[in-house]
């Protein structure tokens, strides 16, 4: 494999897309399995073992898999251009002519009587004399036989292969490279799964607060109608109550549908089926240690990959100017042909050194220099991004953590007073001191003020987890 061949192999695997993980789910309301489908007895999954499952499950994460271990032979090939070569061929040929010729193998010496050859001063030297050399045997010796055989085993041996040494090299920061990014992917995919883990188990929250929507609906409904038949009550009123327990009911199938899609899209990413309930996951710890800017260029693997990448591209650029140096190498072969008419045997052997020094290739290796020159200069500002990025993350998240858990204590103190509210308005409904739209809307402030609650407590915990991830530590959660 040719060292141009080569490099261009190490930039495609680089350069390969790498699989999209999935998204999380919306927060909205929805129903847990033993709601959607009473009496069906589900395996529960647990958070750690969702994320178990998609290490061994996940079909991206599979391909990520195979992708290293791709990566794993280009050192072996690079190894390839230093290490000892043996190749072995035979030919046979079917020829047009035979082409041969008589070959004599002894003389006789004879005396004519007569003098042979011309006078003394012509083209010939010495006397003319009266004796001849006539053969006494002959051979046909074959030069191109009609079926000829030709074989040959060679082995060659680099000796000194300076391109070939930092080839090597290079392969192994192009794996290294190749196990960062997908070190990244990995995370990335498994992040992706807790997020759809924890949306999951907040729409099983939520649905509670829907259930007990339909119930207390149910109630005001029961009210409403009793006191319609005794006459302390209106029409209007018995409507209303109808109307918002249908409207919660109707949420609550709404809120099903909605889960199992969600369930699904957490079984899709586990490559299961989606016959199991979840529990509701423990919040993850915060991230610890205070220069968390610097953990995230310590941990990151995209962090890695981009200063090894940069590592490449000096590399090659080195193998490049390995180019003016000269190769040597050595070499044997065993050689079989069937017509030996100049040797003694059939079978030949040949041993020798060999050296291949490019001089002047046009100014191919000066130009190919000079554009690596750019790409380092590209691969150091990747690198530069590729840092502040995870820097910019970093802050990003933490600013996302400190919002969503002053927003949590807002919601818990909003929660707090609609619930105290929801409780006077209801001894006054029930007394006859309130109507049953002050009844209503203190049950939907009650409602939202729940609902608000499990979401922001969700934005806790999912902000946590992006925290998490922008360090680089999200691997302490699942392993």
């Amino acid at each position: 494999m040719s060292p141009i061949g080569f490099f261009a192999a190490l930039v495609l695997a680089q350069a390969a897309p790498v699989a999209q993980p999935p998204s999380p789910p919306a927060a909205q309301p929805a129903a847990p399995a033993a709601a959607a489908q009473a009496g069906v007895n589900r395996k529960v999954l647990t958070l750690r073992e969702a994320i178990d499952a998609a290490r061994r499950q996940n079909l991206e994460i599979q391909q990520l898999d195979a992708r290293v271990q791709a990566a794993r032979q280009l050192t072996w090939k690079a190894w390839s251009s230093y290490l000892p070569q043996i190749n072995a061929g035979v030919q046979l040929a079917r020829n047009q002519y035979e082409v041969s010729f008589a070959l004599p193998s002894g003389y006789w010496v004879r005396d004519t009587g007569t003098q042979q050859g011309p006078d003394a001063g012509g083209t010939v030297p010495g006397d003319p004399t009266s004796f001849i050399v006539y053969p006494s045997s002959v051979n046909e010796a074959v030069v191109q036989p009609m079926v000829q055989t030709n074989g040959q085993v060679k082995l060659t041996q680099a000796l000194v292969a300076p391109q070939a040494m930092v080839l090597i090299s290079n392969a192994y920061k192009a794996e290294k490279t190749i196990d960062y990014n997908v070190q990244q992917a990995r995370r990335d995919i498994l992040f992706a799964v807790a997020q759809l883990y924890y949306g999951v188990a907040s729409l099983q929250e939520l649905t509670v607060v829907q259930e007990r929507q339909v119930v207390l609906t149910k109630e005001r409904e029961r009210d409403a109608r009793v006191r319609f038949e005794a006459g302390t009550g209106t029409k209007v009123g018995l409507l209303r109550a109808e109307i918002d327990r249908a409207q919660a009911e109707e949420d609550l199938k709404r809120a099903q549908i909605d889960f199992q899609r969600a369930r699904l899209a957490l079984a899709t990413a586990l490559d299961r089926p989606d016959d199991f309930d979840i529990v509701i996951p423990e919040s993850p710890p915060q991230p610890k240690g205070d220069d968390l800017e610097k953990q995230a260029l310590d941990l990151r693997p995209d962090v890695k990959a981009a200063a090894e990448n940069l590592e490449l591209a000096y590399g090659e650029r080195t193998r490049l100017y390995m180019q003016y140096l000269p190769s040597i190498g050595a070499f044997g072969a065993y050689n079989y042909a069937s017509t030996s008419t100049f040797n003694p045997n059939a079978f030949s052997w040949q041993v020798g050194l060999g050296l291949t020094w490019t001089i002047l290739d046009g100014g191919l290796r000066e130009a190919s220099i000079r554009e690596q020159s750019a790409r380092i200069a590209e691969a150091d500002a990747l690198k530069r991004q590729v840092d502040l990025r995870a820097v910019t993350r970093v802050k990003e998240a933490q600013l996302d953590l400190q919002g969503a858990v002053a927003n949590r204590a807002k919601a818990r103190e909003r929660t707090g007073l609609a619930q105290e509210n929801a409780r006077l308005v209801d001894v006054a409904y029930k007394a006859g001191a309130a109507t049953y739209l002050e009844s209503t809307d203190s049950v939907q402030t009650l409602r939202q003020a729940e609902v608000g609650l499990v979401a922001e407590s969700l934005n806790v915990d999912l902000a946590t987890l992006k925290l998490l991830n922008a360090v680089g530590a999200f691997g302490e959660v699942n392993d």
